[in-house]
């Protein structure tokens, strides 16, 4: 397993609780693909051809609050996606690569744009496609439907499906660890 690093340590020497610990803390910005992530496993058409673009209403709810917590959030396409525009930006996403642009360079313009680095980035991958932005960001996180290949390249493997929550739950994970997720109940001892 030369070469292979988690989180910039060899996987013998990480501890993985600390490190995702770290990663949730310094980020800044989500970002994730349409295609696996987004809208699932699937691309669905109409009988004239039309791209039918639907999402998760459990991941759409999360992508506001993390934007009301002050989160950016980017949404990247290697192909034209811009049947997606009108749905994301009524949920406030301002950031969208859905051209058919390669993942990486829409992923630096973001950074650019912003004046982020790749430590203050989650990225959410789910496929090959995705490897090379995982290879950069501070939290690198799939889905539990993502292509074998990304498992031992990934610091995070979502409990959840791409297009069935995976988003939601590292929102919630980065917010909560944040200190700005305010939908939980404190214990009785806290009260």
């Amino acid at each position: 397993m030369e070469g292979f690093q988690y989180f910039g340590m060899q996987p013998s020497q990480a501890d993985p609780s600390s490190r995702i610990d770290e990663a949730l803390q310094s980020v800044r910005a989500l970002v994730f693909p349409v295609d696996g992530v987004l809208n699932g496993s699937r691309i669905t058409f109409d009988c004239n051809g039309g791209e039918i673009c639907s999402i998760s209403v459990r991941d759409a709810v999360a992508i506001k609050e993390a934007l009301k917590q002050g989160v950016l959030v980017a949404v990247l396409s290697e192909r034209d996606a811009e049947g997606y525009r009108p749905l994301l930006e009524a949920l406030g996403v301002r950031d969208l690569y859905l051209n058919g642009e390669n993942l990486l360079y829409s992923y630096e313009a973001f950074l650019q744009r912003h004046d982020l680095v790749d430590d203050e980035c989650a990225y959410i991958g789910d496929d090959i496609g995705d490897v090379e932005v995982l290879s950069k960001v501070g939290l690198p996180a799939s889905a539990i439907d993502a292509a074998d290949y990304l498992r031992n390249r990934v610091g995070y493997i979502s409990g959840y499906e791409g297009g069935k929550g995976c988003i939601r739950e590292l929102v919630e994970m980065i917010l909560l660890r944040q200190g700005k997720w305010p939908y939980f109940e404190k214990a009785e001892e806290e009260v």
